[in-house]
């Protein structure tokens, strides 16, 4: 697959990459030239009504952004705040509000996720500006948007920008198309909090690593498509099963599946990707399980006996408050300095 070969030749420093660092610097001056257009004010961005806080990366693929945004939506309703997200919507093909009952297909897979776990408004549009907006517009007692990904749209200003990252996805530290990044890692040292998704410490980047806060998924009950009651890891020991995965990077979710004692086959899928039915044909009738993320695209799947394991980040950082708490407090910063 064209997605796993290439995040396989990112993470080197071959004949091809070298070849491709044209293109790369290239992609880097547009970038910078955007950036300074919108510095300078030839560029209009938006502000909202109410603080934006961006949940983004600099690399391309999955980081780790949809457990975070759900972790602070429900931080952020448990402290007072009425929050709202906003969203691309990767692999949708409509823009709107998004439900719990709201196809994936149409409206995205993470939208339909983060919508079904947090029960708070979410809204889609490649445009974030207009989709903070147009949530806005629609539910006026929001007070805050989470903005899930979005940190190189610069349209939209934002209050409070925080960004996840881990050796794996920095890869080569190229810029695409020779390797994974959005940007150069000296990107880090403006944003507000740095989370570290990761099984190893970061490389050396500056002043604003003293932000940087280390987040695990945790989740050992599955759930069932079919409506069963959950079970816990031991339900399937010894038992023939198959993991299904069609995240950015699949292995975080069979190296979860191993810590929980499993053994199992592994079948890969692009992430986002679609599934039918045809994509089970041999295995429809086996013991399947998958991420919470795909078990939302596979949820009107006649699958026999299928299992989703949902996950809950967790933060920690030895010298920092919790990262909601600081989060609030950097809002309640920029609002006395507005008044």
């Amino acid at each position: 697959m064209m997605q796993a070969w290439l995040q396989q030749k990112w993470q080197t420093k071959g004949l091809a990459q070298v070849l491709l660092l044209p293109i790369s610097w290239l992609f880097a001056i547009l970038s910078a030239t955007r950036r300074l257009l919108y510095r300078f004010k030839l560029m209009r961005t938006c502000k909202l009504a109410v603080p934006v806080i961006v949940v983004g990366n600099i690399t391309v693929g999955g980081t780790g952004k949809t457990p975070l945004v759900i972790y602070l939506v429900e931080q952020l309703k448990a402290a007072g705040y009425t929050p709202g997200i906003i969203s691309r919507g990767y692999g949708g093909k409509k823009t709107g509000l998004v439900t719990a009952e709201s196809a994936p297909e149409l409206m995205g897979d993470e939208p339909v996720l983060m919508a079904k776990r947090t029960g708070v408004p979410v809204y889609v549009n490649p445009d974030r500006a207009s989709a903070g907006q147009a949530l806005l517009n629609k539910y006026p007692n929001c007070d805050v948007i989470i903005s899930d990904d979005g940190l190189q749209h610069e349209r939209l200003q934002r209050d409070v920008e925080i960004v996840l990252i881990n050796q794996q996805a920095l890869g080569n530290h190229y810029l695409i198309p020779a390797g994974p990044m959005r940007e150069n890692i000296s990107r880090l040292k403006s944003v507000d909090f740095i989370v570290n998704s990761g099984d190893v410490p970061l490389p050396s980047i500056g002043a604003s690593q003293l932000n940087t806060y280390q987040m695990h998924v945790r989740g050992d009950i599955f759930h069932s498509l079919q409506g069963n009651k959950p079970q816990s890891a031991m339900f399937f020991k010894d038992k023939m099963v198959f993991a299904i995965a069609a995240i950015g990077h699949p292995e975080r979710f069979f190296k979860a599946l191993s810590a929980l004692g499993l053994k199992f086959n592994t079948r890969i899928f692009p992430d986002h990707h679609p599934f039918k039915l045809d994509d089970f044909a041999d295995v429809k009738d086996e013991i399947l399980l998958m991420t919470e993320k795909d078990a939302v695209k596979c949820q009107s799947l006649p699958l026999r006996d299928a299992w989703y394991l949902p996950v809950q980040a967790e933060l920690f950082s030895e010298n920092l408050p919790p990262l909601t708490e600081a989060v609030i407090q950097l809002l309640k910063n920029l609002a006395a300095k507005e008044t």
